[in-house]
């Protein structure tokens, strides 16, 4: 879409974004890029930076505050943590332009359509949308969620036309499929990467620097877990604290990884094989595997952030095992989600997979887990550190997981500019190796 092919009926159309963080900014671009103008503003002492920033494109005005954006604009969007949703539409949603139309683009949709419902207007319509990936990510045939809340068809279709210059797929969704779909899939992820992280920080470990955390599988979750930590902490906080299903999931996986670490530590081998089995059929098991793997290793081996050793060293995979079980208890099948589902959450599920469609690699794993204590150490720091981050979660305790975040993100933070570019490469590269669901 460009200036000359905006719709006809809509050349006047201004679309508003308040919150100008990265992904406030990445939808300011391509809709204006796409021919529309747009209002934009973040907080007042950002105004002058975001001026200078912006001069050179005429489609896009800075404003000082979100009052001016919601009365000259015909659909507002609110770019803002979640956690912030209700104050901040509290201040500026009865500003909003008269039949004018709102939505948001935070990660968790319970608080934002309800600071809808309390604070905006009856004249105005109520559509969201969430963007399934970061903002460095390409948004091409990215999931785009659109929720049709409170609006016309007419309404709705307007905000079709101004999101489809981000070309990516469209899923309509209801708020409550939204929330349970992204508990379902992204905040179990986010612990488990998150965990790792403060596990290698707790243990004063760069995992890049020991052989053992080098090569295939172990590329992912390394580039992974620092790609997490590399972003704000309050979009992965929002997330999991904010999302109504997301604290059963949470304290699961925590209840997984605690499980399964008592049968290695006590050499139950049995138990442990048969729980894991059973957990791996639930999962898996419907599956038609006649297809290739969602990943391979030659494709994984090669972003590596260090040297990969001749021969590979012994891993029980605790984090992986503990992400199936953790499915199998709550009855979730990752593969329904597909349509609905992140570049990161895409990428934990072919490694899952790829350990449970390889019989001798699983038996494997489960022998290092019960007759190798190398990894035992890790493993209880990992421990620690899933039930450190579900008792954020259960507890809604937004200051403690910013510091536990934040703490763990600088002590990783030297290596960010190496893993972001390699990261980035790797699911590039990996994502067109996936096999379209």
């Amino acid at each position: 879409m460009t200036p000359s092919s905006v719709p006809a009926g809509m050349e006047g159309f201004v679309i508003g974004i308040i919150g100008m963080g990265d992904m406030g900014k990445m939808y300011a671009r391509h809709i204006a890029g796409a021919g529309f103008r747009v209002n934009a503003c973040d907080r007042e002492e950002k105004y002058e930076d975001l001026r200078e920033e912006f001069a050179d494109r005429k489609q896009i005005k800075i404003f000082p505050n979100g009052h001016l954006v919601s009365r000259a604009s015909d659909y507002i969007i609110y770019s803002i943590e979640a956690a912030s949703i209700d104050k901040v539409v509290g201040e500026f949603g009865p500003s909003t332009k008269q039949n004018a139309i709102v939505g948001g683009q935070t990660s968790c949709k319970a608080p934002e359509i309800a600071a809808f419902e309390k604070h905006l207007p009856k004249d105005v319509d109520i559509v969201s949308c969430h963007s399934l990936h970061g903002p460095n990510v390409d948004p091409r045939g990215q999931p785009l969620v659109i929720i049709k809340h409170r609006a016309s068809q007419s309404s709705f279709n307007k905000v079709e036309t101004i999101l489809s210059c981000l070309n990516s797929k469209h899923v309509h969704l209801s708020a409550a499929q939204h929330d349970r779909i992204t508990a379902d899939t992204q905040a179990v992820t986010h612990a488990a990467f998150l965990s790792m992280g403060k596990a290698w920080h707790a243990n004063a470990q760069f995992p890049w620097e020991i052989a053992r955390y080098v090569g295939g599988i172990e590329n992912v979750k390394i580039n992974l877990t620092l790609r997490i930590y590399s972003q704000k902490w309050h979009v992965y906080a929002g997330l999991a604290i904010l999302n109504p299903y997301a604290k059963e999931q949470i304290r699961q996986y925590a209840q997984s990884v605690t499980e399964l670490y008592k049968l290695m530590l006590g050499g139950h081998k049995e138990e442990l094989e048969v729980r894991i089995k059973e957990a791996g059929k639930k999962v898996f098991g419907e599956r038609d595997w006649d297809g290739e793997l969602l990943l391979k290793e030659e494709v994984l081996d090669r972003f590596s952030l260090g040297k990969k050793p001749e021969t590979p060293l012994p891993n029980n995979h605790l984090s992986l095992l503990a992400m199936v079980d953790c499915w199998s208890q709550l009855g979730i099948v990752p593969y329904d989600h597909m349509i609905c589902s992140t570049p990161l959450f895409r990428l934990w599920l072919g490694v899952t997979e790829y350990l449970f469609r390889k019989p001798a690699l699983l038996d494997d794993v489960i022998r290092i887990a019960i007759e190798d204590n190398t990894f035992r150490s890790d493993d209880l720091e990992f421990t620690f550190a899933a039930r450190g981050w579900s008792d954020c979660v259960t507890f809604g305790d937004f200051g403690s997981w910013k510091d536990r975040f934040q703490s763990t993100q600088k002590f990783f933070e030297p290596r960010f500019a190496d893993a972001t570019k390699v990261g980035a490469e790797m699911m590039k590269t990996i994502l067109e190796n996936i096999k379209k669901e």
